[in-house]
């Protein structure tokens, strides 16, 4: 199944004419006066490299501009790279931009918002553990990945069973760090998510707490601030995020095995687990893009109220002025 190149008239995006219900044998002819051959975006990925392998799966890698992706054990990490330069586009909850703005100069902007799942976002204990519940943490060392999705809902879930942060004794430890401590008994509880919490409940872990319903499934696209003034990389920009929307788009369609086995081997996870969590996640929020509105501002601007009240910001911190709605035409195109 092939996918063929086509481009809008555009000095500042690129955007795929065909729908992808009819990308099998279709055929479009490139109309842009913008050349995005010289583009190379470099693109964060979290736990593995899922957005380079859906794209390769629904056969819409072969972008006319390239493609460098980076992994991380967080989104944190992501922001940290992009403030740094060495990332044009990194993917993440609400969280991490809230951290990386919070010093008032950040070098990038909310451009996109992707929806997706809350599933696999938990509160485990080990095996064995005598911890049945969230109030159970009284006292206890619990590790947690900090300014990331699993910092706030441990707050929120504590806040819920009665008990401050204060209550705890928290350990910030990035994913694979918190999974060893776990496993090593150096901590009673871990909140984290994705493949950590999947190799977990491996490893005999089960779950105390969940943020399934707590994390709003908005995750942010942010670029840097050169990008958007390049007509050429935001072309780019957008284009590839449409790209992965439609990806997912064609696992729903009936193409669920062959990547629940991409997933399996990714994740070292028995093939019909990881179907089973690709059918739960698609099943509870579909991934897919959507543009920048008010909603999706004021849904960070409420986690930023929570990290203010925990402490963890110095200061009231307006998001809005890390958002911009530059990308917003061009996605809509591409979408």
């Amino acid at each position: 199944m092939l996918f063929r190149r086509s481009l809008r008239a555009s000095a500042a995006a690129l955007a795929l004419l065909l729908p992808f219900a009819a990308a099998c044998g279709g055929s479009a002819k490139a109309e842009s006066s913008t050349d995005v051959s010289s583009v190379t975006l470099r693109v964060g990925d979290t736990g593995w490299k899922v957005g380079e392998a859906v794209l390769k799966y629904a056969h819409l890698d072969d972008t006319p501009y390239k493609v460098k992706w980076n992994l991380f054990q967080g989104g944190d990490l992501q922001l940290q790279a992009m403030r740094a330069g060495a990332l044009d586009l990194a993917s993440s909850s609400e969280i991490p931009p809230i951290f990386s703005a919070a010093d008032g100069k950040p070098n990038f902007k909310v451009v996109a918002v992707q929806r997706g799942t809350t599933l696999n976002q938990e509160v485990i204990v080990p095996k064995g553990s005598k911890v049945t519940d969230i109030a159970g943490l009284k006292g206890k060392k619990v590790g947690y990945v900090q300014n990331t999705t699993a910092h706030y809902f441990l707050y929120e879930l504590l806040k819920r069973a009665g008990l401050t942060w204060s209550d705890i004794d928290a350990k910030p430890l990035l994913p694979n760090d918190g999974l060893a401590a776990l496993n090593g008994g150096s901590i009673d509880a871990f909140a984290s998510y994705g493949t950590s919490i999947i190799t977990a409940h491996q490893q005999g872990a089960t779950t105390i707490g969940s943020g399934a319903d707590i994390l709003s499934g908005n995750f942010l696209w942010s670029a840097r601030d050169s990008v958007l003034k390049s007509p050429a990389q935001k072309a780019a920009a957008a284009d590839l995020i449409a790209r992965i929307t439609k990806a997912y788009a064609y696992v729903r369609d009936g193409h669920e095995d062959g990547f629940a086995k991409v997933t399996a081997e990714a994740t070292h996870q028995p093939l019909a687990q990881a179907k089973s969590d690709l059918l739960a996640a698609q099943k509870q929020r579909p991934t897919q893009a959507r543009t920048v509105g008010d909603d999706t501002i004021a849904s960070q601007q409420k986690v930023a109220d929570a990290f203010t009240e925990l402490g963890a910001l110095k200061e009231h911190l307006d998001v809005k002025t890390f958002w911009t709605t530059a990308l917003n035409a061009d996605l809509e195109k591409a979408l």
